[in-house]
């Protein structure tokens, strides 16, 4: 199994994803999402589903990040939360795996530990936990997990609330952990990217900001919607 950073250069990581209820859901539009990305310098794309992945591995060479939302009944982790979703894209061609990497419950009985050792052991590819606190980051790197990311702050109960990226967790990781440092959440600006990257991230993801037109529209018509009263 290769390393992080001989499969990830550092550089900027493009979130191509769209739920079904979003206007661009569907692998055929997730596989040119990512080829713009790769057009204009991304090293790397972040997706989600078996399906969509397989599509983006065909239409760019790339590497992928590959998770699988995924609900489940009494339960709050989403991103990956199971090991048969975690084979799921790995066999699609994920050549790293996120997954939810916060304490909270996992449907199954199944803990990250155990996720992780199985991912590594079965699997044969890289784990990324997406975290929400400094803690779980330092947990996560503890158990073995190839990288660590700001994913998920501000998206649990306990974590700070933030309309831009979370730089002080970013800043608490960086200087606990030794594995490599992933930067996502929020990151609206080539100035939110940048800043991580100066302060020692490996990579940053970047989704909503290039891939997600309904949310980029959205902050101009709230931006502009004082001048229009």
């Amino acid at each position: 199994m290769k390393t992080v950073t001989e499969i990830f250069p550092r550089g900027l990581i493009v979130s191509c994803q769209a739920l079904p209820h979003e206007p661009l859901h569907g692998s055929d539009i997730m596989a040119r999402m990512a080829r713009a990305a790769q057009m204009s310098g991304a090293i790397g794309i972040r997706a989600n589903t078996a399906q969509d992945i397989r599509a983006i591995k065909a239409a760019v060479d790339l590497p992928v990040i590959g998770i699988f939302k995924q609900d489940h009944d009494g339960f709050d982790v989403f991103i990956t939360p199971t090991f048969e979703t975690a084979r799921a894209v790995a066999d699609a061609g994920s050549d790293m795996v996120a997954l939810d990497a916060t304490p909270r419950p996992r449907p199954n009985g199944e803990t990250l530990a155990d996720l992780v050792k199985r991912i590594h052991d079965e699997l044969n590819v890289l784990v990324m936990a997406d975290c929400s606190t400094p803690e779980e980051a330092i947990h996560a790197a503890d158990l073995g997990c190839d990288v660590v990311s700001s994913t998920l702050s501000g998206y649990t109960p306990y974590s700070p609330k933030l309309v831009g990226p979370d730089f002080d967790m970013l800043e608490k990781v960086l200087a606990a952990v030794k594995v490599p440092v992933i930067a996502e959440g929020r990151y609206h600006t080539p100035e939110h990217v940048a800043r991580a990257l100066k302060m020692g991230a490996h990579a940053v993801v970047v989704g909503g900001a290039i891939t997600r037109p309904q949310e980029i529209t959205k902050r101009f018509v709230d931006f502009i919607a004082p001048t229009l009263k």
